[in-house]
């Protein structure tokens, strides 16, 4: 049996990058959809902190995950994400999920 494999990542933008990092982020969003193996690409904001945004990720199994990581529009996201925002992403594994 094959793990899905879940991914958060959360994004602080620096101060004048909000919009910067908006568009780079809505950019991730068709072709992260569009890979075999996604299952979720979803993107979030948070209410209270303006530029606080929340990238919620799930891949059917790890080379679904590796794929996407290897991808020419991740790797575009990497090379980019520094100049705009403090980024922490974590992996994730299913303790109790419904």
């Amino acid at each position: 049996m094959t793990s899905n494999v879940k991914t958060m990542a959360v994004l602080t933008a620096h101060p004048g990058k909000e919009a910067e990092l908006r568009k780079l982020l809505d950019g991730m969003i068709g072709p992260s959809r569009s890979e075999p193996g996604n299952l979720r690409y979803d993107l979030w904001a948070d209410h209270a902190e303006h530029g606080v945004f929340v990238l919620d990720e799930l891949y059917a199994d790890a080379e679904a995950a590796a794929a996407h990581r290897a991808s020419p529009h991740f790797q575009y996201y990497l090379a980019n994400i520094g100049a705009l925002a403090e980024r922490k992403a974590f992996n994730l594994v299913a303790l109790a999920v419904a």
